[in-house]
Parts: structure tokens; sequence; C-alpha cells
């Protein structure tokens, strides 16, 4: 049964009040948000992991909006580069994955410094915004999508990412659902705030070290193109772009290939 305006007032209170008062409002058969968010603050409070706490927070959010069937997170670097460190199911990253390389989709509008605080999607087929991602994640299963922006910390390198749910259902996401997204949004940035996710060591014991990886050997991709082609950066790295759409492979595939195989193609020509 869905909640009504007055439960989510009460909801937001318990959020604000003592760790303590809305552990106790989730015991006395609160919504599953008040619970979700008592442990969240609980959590927050000894984080030491950007991996540990991101992965409550997206477990959270499909346990608090009715309809979420996936959610993930996705960063962004400061190099411009988009990843998806956590999510809950694997197709979550596939969905991700198709507006990074798209350079478009509500995941990637939201991720922006410069973008929305949200974006949603009732009818993801017939979705005009994103012409490739929608009818795609579409062809995947899902009709309905909405993705809140994470708050940038106010130091360097000042990471900013989205919260991005998705659901099979059409029209699946409301003003209500919007708003509890923002709640959970703000405890993700939060998170990324106080453990400082770019510190390698940790970034090595978490599969967020896969964007580090990636960005690695794009650069040495791009490094490639530019001698053999006699191209600028942004040149090389659209040439990569284009063909990893073009092949329906992720850039850093194409990336990895080229510089581990670059001699070999060079003595095939």
């Amino acid at each position: 049964m869905a909640n009504t305006e007055h439960d989510w007032a009460r909801d937001k209170d318990a959020f604000v009040a003592h760790q303590t008062e809305a552990r106790a409002t989730a015991d006395v058969g609160a919504s599953p948000l008040a619970a979700q968010l008592a442990l969240l603050t609980a959590v927050l409070l000894d984080a030491d992991s950007v991996a540990g706490v991101l992965s409550h927070v997206v477990q959270a959010a499909w346990a608090a909006i009715p309809g979420a069937d996936l959610v993930s997170v996705t960063l962004r670097s400061p190099d411009g580069l988009f990843h998806t460190p956590v999510e809950t199911d694997p197709m979550a990253t596939e969905l991700d994955d198709l507006q990074y390389r798209a350079g478009h989709g509500p995941c990637v509008d939201t991720a922006l410094p410069s973008g929305p605080a949200y974006a949603r999607s009732a009818d993801l087929a017939a979705e005009p915004a994103w012409p490739e991602f929608g009818p795609a994640a579409a062809d995947r299963g899902y009709a309905s999508v909405l993705s809140t922006a994470l708050i940038p910390d106010a130091v360097p390198p000042r990471l900013s990412g989205a919260l991005n749910v998705y659901s099979k259902l059409r029209d699946a996401f409301t003003d209500e659902s919007r708003d509890r997204a923002l709640v959970l949004a703000t405890h993700a940035s939060l998170a990324l705030a106080k453990t400082q996710a770019v510190e390698r060591a940790e970034l090595e014991a978490t599969h967020l070290r896969q964007a580090l990886d990636s960005r690695d050997v794009i650069g040495q991709a791009k490094g490639i193109l530019m001698q053999r082609r006699g191209i600028g950066a942004e040149e090389a790295f659209e040439l990569l772009r284009r063909t990893s759409q073009d092949l329906n492979v992720k850039v850093a595939e194409l990336a990895r290939t080229l510089a581990t195989r670059h001699l070999e193609l060079d003595d095939e020509r």
C-alpha cells in the first residue's frame, strides 16, 4: 500500500531526528524509508569504505522506493569519464553503460555538475529526450527511470554523480519517489565526502578500481591513435567512442585491445 503524505512527512522528521529516535520510529512500524534512513545514518557515522556505504544506499533505495527493480550509482571522475561502482544487479550497469556510450540519458544528465537535480521518464520506449538510450532500455524490459543528482563535495576533486532507479513498469515513479530518491542521494553524497573516494588504496580494495584502470588504458589508446594518425587528443577519444558504438563494445574494452595488441595489429597491416 502506498504511503500517504502524512507518512512521508513523518519519515522526513525521523531522518533529521537523533539516530536513536529514528531507530525507535522504525521499530514501531514506520515505513521502509524510515527504517532504511535509520540504518544509513548509523552506517554513515562509521563509514570507512565508499563501496560499502554506496552499497547500503542502493539497497536502501531498492527497498524504500516502490516499483524499483534495479538501482545503481553513477560517478563522474574529474576527467569527465563515467562509471558505475555499485548496483543491485549487473543489468543496472548495462543500462548505465548504454548512456555512457550514447552520451545522453538520465544518469549522464544528472551526473553532470551543471545538470538537473533529477531526471525522470514514465515511458522510455517513447522518450524523446533520450532517443538512443530510451528504446535500448525498453528492449531490455525496462520502462521507467528516475535519476537524482549527488551533491559534489565542497573540496577537490568534487566528484559528481547520480543515484539511478529503473523499473519494468510504465509510470512507476511519482513525486514521492523522487523525494525519497533525493534524500537517499544526499546520504550517498555525504558518504562520498566523508570517505574521500579518490584514495587509490581504497579503490584497489573495491571494483571502483576499474575506473582508474579504464582511464589509464584509454589514455594509452589515445596516445597510440594520436601518433599513428597525427590527430589531437579530443579527436582520438571521439574516434574511440564512435568505434565502440559501431562495434557495440565498451570504450575501455576497445582501448585495452588497442593498447595491448597494437604491435600485432601493426604486423598485420
